[in-house]
This record gives structure tokens, C-alpha cells and sequence, in this order.
């Protein structure tokens, strides 16, 4: 499956004017080489510019417009994020073989991924075209567990 750069362009506008991010230069990337994520976003908060980075090759998701929006909101969310990442690093340290480290930095970016995703589907439903949810990665998982099991 591939997606249309037309729907790319015209659902990041769409979304950047519902979520009231019209005050920062978004652009985005076709990414066509095997890729671990269906969407990314990489942010500089001090000019205020963003790229958002959108899996061409094999999405794990199949909503473009749902992908757009959950990647939308990290850019909604940067500042909260950021002080939450720092505020970790300022109390356990940032050695990934630290266990209090490891907790407090996964706990977050659970945490982190499960709200935008949860932001990400209401908004869907609000005013997305396609409002159905893509079971994208756990159904990939359901039918290698079925081609197990011939």
C-alpha cells in the first residue's frame, strides 16, 4: 500500500489549521525505504519548523489522515514532553542501564504514545474523512499467528 502526496499535503494543512499550528512551517517527507514507523515528526521549536516524515514504502498503518494527526499532536505536545524528558534526566540521569531510569523514561514515552494516540482517534472521529481506525501493527500480528498455525 501506498499513499497519495496529494492526500499527504492536504490533510497536513487540514489538520494544521484544526490544531492551531498555523504559526509553524510544517513540509513533509516521503520516506521509500524499509522503515520501522509509519510517521515521524522532527521539530525545531526555536524557528518553528517541522518535517513530518511519512512511511511510502510498507505503513504499519493504513489511515494516512489518522497518522498525520497522531504525528500533529507530538508537535501540539513538544513543549510538555520535552519538560517531562528533561525533568527525567535531571533526576535519574540518562544511563539506560539504570532500572529507575529505564521505568521513569518508559512509563513516560508509554504514556506519551498511548494519550496522543487516544487524541489522535477522537479527532478522527470529530472530523476525520476516513474515520476508521487502522489495527495496522496488531493485525500483522494476528496473521502471523495464523500462518503459524497451518
Amino acid at each position: 500500500m501506498r499513499f497519495d502526496e496529494k492526500d499527504v499535503e492536504v490533510f497536513l494543512r487540514k489538520w494544521q489549521d484544526i490544531l492551531r499550528l498555523r504559526d509553524w512551517d510544517i513540509k513533509y517527507e516521503m520516506v521509500n525505504k524499509e522503515w520501522r514507523k509509519t510517521g515521524d515528526i522532527k521539530i525545531d521549536m526555536d524557528d518553528k519548523k517541522a518535517v513530518l516524515m511519512i512511511n511510502n514504502y510498507n505503513p504499519k498503518q493504513t489511515n494516512l489522515e489518522a497518522v498525520i494527526i497522531h504525528e500533529l499532536l507530538h508537535l501540539k505536545l513538544w513543549g510538555m514532553d520535552q519538560m517531562i524528558e528533561g525533568l527525567i534526566y535531571s533526576v535519574f540521569g540518562q544511563d539506560e542501564q539504570d532500572p529507575k531510569f529505564n521505568f521513569a523514561y518508559g512509563q513516560f514515552m508509554t504514556l506519551l504514545e498511548s494519550t496522543t494516540e487516544d487524541l489522535a482517534k477522537s479527532f478522527l472521529t470529530l472530523g476525520g474523512e476516513d474515520k476508521e481506525i487502522s489495527f495496522g501493527r496488531v493485525q500483522k500480528l494476528v496473521e502471523k499467528e495464523l500462518q503459524g498455525n497451518q
